[in-house]
């Protein structure tokens, strides 16, 4: 049900997924597996909650079984989350708000984003917003690190795709590192002093976070 797509300067995951009940239930378990393995423990409720309403928006106005996409990116201190249907009909946010089909969605998108809007694209159109992510979780260092631990768990076997992120974080993490000493042993390298340096430089960074 996932794809995720790695540029040299970027994460993304991009979620197809079919416009109904019980693939928006799935869908959010994969937006939190993405957010635990990339790190953004902060927004999960958010994130999980704003994939959800978007979801269930493309069952009630474009039709159940339709096909979606739902898109994750972290870009600076912001994750992007963009939901993409065949749709061209651009919902409207009411200044008044009585009545369930007015979108119960897109107030929770204007409540719990920074900024939040729709666009037209080739094959229909999507609608996006963006999460203010905590600053920490979201640094260079959690980046390269989710990239790395997406690298392992492909190499390692595609079974782990379907793993819970803490389960597989449990799993991965402790692989990789013995892996690094190894290679640093083999260069003839110190893996006490390296792993020495390596906390001192994770409990200097998490003071200053």
């Amino acid at each position: 049900m996932s794809m995720h797509e790695e540029g040299a300067q970027r994460l993304r995951c991009v979620l197809p997924f079919e416009a109904a009940p019980k693939e928006v239930h799935l869908l959010r378990l994969e937006v939190k597996r993405n957010l635990e393995q990339w790190g953004a423990l902060s927004v999960l409720d958010e994130v999980g909650l704003v994939a959800t309403e978007l979801a269930t928006n493309v069952i009630k106005h474009v039709g159940e079984g339709a096909s979606a996409t739902l898109v994750l990116e972290p870009r600076g201190d912001r994750l992007r989350v963009e939901v993409h249907d065949g749709s061209r009909a651009v919902p409207a946010l009411s200044a008044v708000c009585g009545e369930a089909e007015c979108g119960r969605g897109l107030h929770l998108l204007a409540a719990l984003s920074e900024e939040w809007g729709t666009r037209v694209t080739a094959t229909g159109k999507a609608v996006w917003c963006e999460i203010l992510l905590t600053p920490a979780l979201q640094c260079a260092r959690v980046q390269r690190a989710a990239a790395v631990l997406d690298e392992y768990r492909r190499m390692i076997g595609p079974d782990l795709m379907s793993t819970p992120g803490h389960v597989v974080l449990g799993a991965l993490v402790p692989e990789a590192i013995a892996d690094l000493l190894h290679w640093l042993a083999a260069q003839g390298g110190d893996p006490d002093e390296v792993l020495g340096l390596a906390l001192d430089r994770y409990e200097s960074a998490a003071e200053a976070a």
